[in-house]
């Protein structure tokens, strides 16, 4: 079969198309005919060994496909751990999940990770009421996407989205947020708080780390949270126990693969999430699709911020 592999920890150029033998099905995997893969922001830390779980060469990259079971046929997402960019890949039986007939591959593909993140985020980690404020970064990305179409289906009020460029914020607007602000680091407290109408913030979704981060901190009303689902930056923080005192705030991280220690919290939110894609109220966001042979280029893409939306790979392609 054709797949992705990395030989060497390193730049895109180190993911090279290869012939691998098809992986065979131990017990408890089931073996998956690929018709789209998903990337991942976490791809590329992947690729170069920082993300939070380390890689093992030599590897086959990818953590999420869609596609058919080889042993039923029936149209299926699953979350692989890895060997995703590939024609064939296993997964853990218990993470193959049934593609409901009315959402396609690629949606499924934009809800299962990225999708469940934005909805632990606010019902889980944030535990957002009813018109409480939240910003959501990055909006127009994978996770952003999603989080500002759940901020109004949960109640949310209003949703602020961040984002780095016009073409992105228009399409936050678009997608139902109240406000779309410049997602620049500088100026980024004062600008939150006056989409705000001049009142400080309840929730706010970061995924980049860094100085944004310590902007949107800086905006948070007593008892507001913050939730971390990712540092795109890679630039670190620091926050005082004083600081979380005095203004009583919270600071809260959150890393999807801890809800498979808890029977049911991932298939609950996946479930409630392919039920409102089903019924016409949530959007997935899909970018481009890549050929097998362009994942170098495609990681390049989702690094540089030059896609919008959910990105895939055709192996057939």
């Amino acid at each position: 079969m054709r797949a992705i592999q990395m030989k060497e920890f390193g730049g895109p150029e180190v993911l090279e198309l290869v012939e691998l033998p098809t992986p065979q099905p131990g017990p408890g995997e089931t073996l998956i005919e690929v018709t789209r893969a998903g990337l991942n922001f976490a791809d590329t830390h992947t690729r170069t060994n920082s993300y939070l779980r380390k890689a093992t060469l030599p590897l086959v990259p990818g953590g999420e496909v869609a596609g058919v079971r080889a042993d039923t046929g029936e149209r299926v997402v699953a979350l692989t751990g890895d060997g995703g960019y590939a024609e064939y890949a296993l997964a853990p039986s218990e993470r193959v999940f049934p593609i409901p007939g009315e959402v396609d591959d690629a949606t499924a593909l934009a809800l299962i990770i990225q999708g469940t993140t934005a909805w632990h985020m606010y019902r889980t980690a944030a535990r957002v009421q009813a018109g409480e404020s939240v910003v959501v970064h990055s909006a127009a990305g994978g996770v952003g996407s999603i989080a500002v179409q759940l901020g109004k289906l949960f109640g949310a009020r209003p949703v602020i989205a961040a984002a780095t460029s016009e073409e992105r914020r228009a399409l936050a607007l678009e997608l139902g947020a109240d406000v779309a602000i410049d997602g620049a680091s500088q100026g980024m407290t004062e600008r939150l708080i006056e989409a705000n109408e001049g009142r400080e913030l309840d929730v706010v979704f970061d995924v980049s780390g860094g100085a944004v981060f310590d902007a949107s901190y800086k905006a948070l009303a007593p008892f507001g949270r913050i939730v971390v689902c990712g540092i795109s930056t890679s630039e670190p923080n620091e926050v005082r126990t004083g600081s979380l005192l005095r203004h009583s705030r919270t600071v809260a991280g959150f890393y999807l693969f801890h809800c498979f220690e808890r029977p049911g919290m991932f298939a609950q939110a996946l479930q409630d999430l392919f039920a409102l894609a089903a019924a016409g109220e949530l959007r997935a966001i899909v970018g481009h699709t890549y050929p097998l042979a362009q994942a170098a280029r495609a990681q390049a893409d989702m690094r540089a911020r030059r896609t919008t939306g959910k990105l895939l790979l055709d192996p057939s392609a």
